[in-house]
């Protein structure tokens, strides 16, 4: 009588800490914008200066993208994001010392940079991860559940760091989540293993994925040496990418208000208490953390169900997008409510929609799938630079956020005409047989 072996879910276990690391990712980001209001005054930043401190991580994040990709690809993903997550928690302590130093603000932009390039391999591992641990149909859930991650960051690890804030001071809020994920990084290296290396997964789950679509076998497969421009042009220069290139953009500067001046804006524009701040704040990132679970789970849904991939995955995307626009609403309105109300529907719309990822998993050559994540962060992530230069400007020059909430909701619009008019259809990219 034949057995019959139960398939295992190690899988899961994978994806647990694919949230953490992506949690303690933004939380790291996030440190900045919420000292920002209290450590500004004490030390002497203006906007501008503020602005320039929020942006230059992402001059580092960008620059390292493709850098970092090609590490993934070579080394893979377990050794390059366990080494990555100790090391920006580390740069992260440090920037609690800056006070110390008679020029702050030098050593501030520093630490940034490095922590900006260090970081920069995060999110191509994820995708990378995706793709070795789960089939196609539960891709868009498992990228919906480590976008949602930054929701869950800024809906609860925002208002503990205020209340660090608030009882000790703004270094211990640098110290706190510095040293967690420390902590983090070291089980990540114990714990997690490319599918084919892992002591716990069985036949049945590793063929499970395999016959999905997934490729276990990408952590045992020798990573290319060398980036050729063939490849790089094989999976930049064509409309689809490039479509889905913008509408990164335009949804990570949606994501970096958030991350850098939002907490501000609450606290000058609306006159909010610094406390207040922390738990007002977590209201949108619910709401966005809710959206990105329902956008990954609704895409999934529509692929079950027979819809074609391109159907599937742009129609949360699309309808996140317009949606987002309502931010705007915030200018319009002193009630607090309604501007919390504006905030938590576009950081919704923002949720659903993000689903880059998911696309990037999806179309990428599975051969330089860390190059390929790199490429794709690093144009969307352009955003991280420019989105706190931009708003900063505007400060500085009107003393308002009207214009800067404008700004942010014209995205919405951007990133909707991108996939309805330049993405197309979505298809994998194919290497030539040169490239290969």
């Amino acid at each position: 009588m034949n057995t019959i072996i139960k398939r295992t879910n190690v899988r899961y276990g994978i994806l647990l800490f694919l949230f953490l690391a992506t949690v303690f990712n933004y939380a790291d980001r996030a440190t900045l914008s919420v000292v920002a209001p209290i450590m500004s005054k004490e030390l002497g930043f203006d906007p501008e200066a503020l602005g320039l401190a929020f942006s230059v991580f992402g001059i580092s994040y960008v620059v390292m993208q493709i850098p970092g990709g090609w590490l993934l690809d070579k080394y893979g993903s377990r050794l390059v994001y366990g080494a990555a997550l100790i090391g920006w928690s580390i740069v992260t302590m440090f920037q609690g010392t800056i006070y110390l130093y008679a020029s702050p603000l030098i050593v501030l932009v520093v630490l940034r940079l490095m922590m900006g390039a260090i970081e920069a391999p995060a999110f191509p591992a994820n995708s990378r991860l995706s793709v070795q641990w789960f089939p196609d149909k539960e891709r868009g859930f498992v990228t919906a559940v480590y976008q949602a991650a930054q929701y869950i960051s800024l809906g609860i690890i925002t208002p503990l760091m205020t209340i660090i804030l608030h009882t000790l001071s703004w270094h211990y809020v640098f110290y706190y989540i510095g040293a967690t994920g420390v902590v983090l990084g070291i089980f990540w290296l114990i714990k997690v293993r490319d599918p084919l290396s892992h002591k716990e997964i069985n036949q049945q789950e590793i063929d499970y994925i395999r016959d999905g679509g997934g490729e276990p076998e990408l952590g045992s497969k020798k990573g290319p040496t060398k980036i050729s421009f063939a490849q790089l042009k094989s999976v930049c220069v064509n409309r689809m990418m490039i479509g889905v290139y913008i509408g990164q953009f335009c949804v990570t500067s949606i994501t970096w208000f958030f991350l850098t001046w939002f907490p501000t804006y609450l606290y000058q524009a609306k006159g909010m208490s610094i406390l207040k701040v922390g738990f007002v704040a977590s209201i949108p990132a619910i709401a966005g953390f809710i959206g990105g679970l329902l956008g990954g789970v609704v895409s999934d849904w529509l692929l079950t169900r027979g819809y074609s991939l391109t159907t599937a995955r742009k129609f949360p995307v699309i309808c996140g997008m317009l949606l987002s626009c309502v931010i705007v609403l915030a200018n319009y309105t002193d009630s607090e409510v309604v501007v919390i109300a504006a905030m938590s529907v576009a950081f919704f719309a923002k949720g659903f929609g993000n689903l880059g990822w998911c696309v990037l998993s999806d179309t990428s050559p599975k051969e330089v799938l860390g190059i390929a994540g790199g490429v794709f962060n690093m144009c969307g992530n352009l955003a991280s630079i420019v989105t706190p230069l931009v708003i900063g400007v505007i400060l500085t020059n009107t003393h308002s956020f009207d214009y800067a909430i404008l700004y942010v909701g014209s995205m919405g619009l951007i990133g909707l005409f991108s996939y309805l008019f330049i993405v197309g259809s979505l298809a994998r990219i194919t290497l030539t047989p040169t490239t290969a």
